[in-house]
């Protein structure tokens, strides 16, 4: 794929994962800084581009403007088939792969963040929430682990960089059950000594 892309990025963001996928997926882009601390994601210019003020934020060589993490994983393992990074559409495995790719968003992050930063509040009613709880995630994180190596088994995926990406900021911000668990520490290792995001960490 020809053209130069724009990533709007902070590397203490989510952007820190579309950039992990534009370098495993080989693809040209461009760096955008924006600091934080001067709040240059609420600035004008910025919010014109995307009106959330939220990162990351991928504008394509034609000007189109992709925001929320999984749509930019997933367009990026679309766009550049070779990395084989996404399972063929229509086929078993790509049901599979994009029920792990929404897992992260629906579940997994939902669920820390209400475990983290809710932590002398009741949890919210199961039934109510569309994770059930924090130990029903885990749980059906090690179970899929379990089969392994990769959620989709012996293959590395687009759901793997997502799922892994997140379970490593957990693990540094102490998330309960994530750094006891070897499946998920020994997958948070083997997920992030990939070539690319060594590449992507470079500033």
């Amino acid at each position: 794929m020809a053209g130069q892309m724009r990533l709007y990025y902070n590397p203490k963001s989510r952007a820190a994962t579309a950039r992990w996928m534009l370098e495993e997926v080989g693809a040209r882009y461009d760096l955008v800084h924006l600091d934080f601390e001067a709040g240059e994601n609420r600035k004008p210019d910025f919010l014109a581009v995307n009106p959330m003020g939220k990162l990351p934020t991928l504008v394509l060589e034609d000007g189109t403007v992709l925001t929320e993490t999984p749509a930019i994983v997933a367009w990026l393992a679309d766009a550049f088939p070779d990395a084989g990074l996404a399972p063929p559409v229509g086929s078993p495995a790509r049901g599979r792969y994009y029920r792990w790719l929404m897992f992260n968003g629906s579940c997994l992050e939902p669920a820390a963040i209400e475990k983290l930063m809710r932590k002398d509040a009741a949890p919210l009613p199961k039934v109510s929430v569309g994770w059930g709880s924090y130990d029903d995630v885990v749980d059906t994180l090690e179970g899929a682990l379990g089969q392994g190596p990769y959620l989709l088994g012996e293959r590395f995926s687009a759901a793997d960089l997502m799922i892994g990406s997140t379970l490593a900021w957990l693990a540094m911000f102490g998330a309960p059950r994530i750094s006891e668990s070897t499946l998920i520490q020994e997958y948070v290792e083997r997920i992030t000594d990939r070539e690319a995001r060594r590449r992507a960490q470079e500033d």
